[in-house]
């Protein structure tokens, strides 16, 4: 019979219903991520834009955007840091998960100014979201 080690035990018994109690093995025991048919989970949705030049008489174009927008987790998690120092600036490592571009590639539209002349407008189109470490 295996025993887990002290401190696993202890949070085992002092909260039973931590979400993300690590094993010995690293593994986790819940993630709580929402599941793929969740309408409100994670992912890319589309938009039009018009875009102008803010100063150049220039006609503006109506471009496709996308934006990264939904919940990753039900779960933040906030540990204590052991230090060696008598003042703590940090007691606590705080964790959470934040719905962010994974891909994207540049574009560029040219808008056709007064006189003739284009001027390039650069963007980034995103092509997948992810749940990310939040900083």
């Amino acid at each position: 019979m295996m025993v887990p080690s002290s401190g696993l035990l202890l949070v085992l018994m002092c909260c039973p219903l931590l979400g993300l109690v690590q094993s010995a093995s690293g593994n986790k025991a819940s993630d709580n991520k929402l599941s793929e048919s969740d309408p409100q989970r994670c992912m890319r949705h589309h938009f039009v834009e018009t875009i102008a030049h803010p100063i150049y008489k220039c006609n503006s174009k109506m471009v496709l955007l996308a934006r990264c927008e939904g919940h990753c987790s039900w779960t933040t998690r906030s540990d204590p840091l052991i230090s060696f120092s008598s003042v703590l600036k940090q007691p606590f490592k705080s964790t959470c998960s934040c719905c962010r571009p994974h891909t994207s590639k540049l574009k560029a539209v040219r808008l056709r100014c007064a006189g003739g002349t284009r001027i390039t407008a650069t963007y980034r189109y995103i092509l997948a979201c992810n749940c990310e470490e939040c900083s």
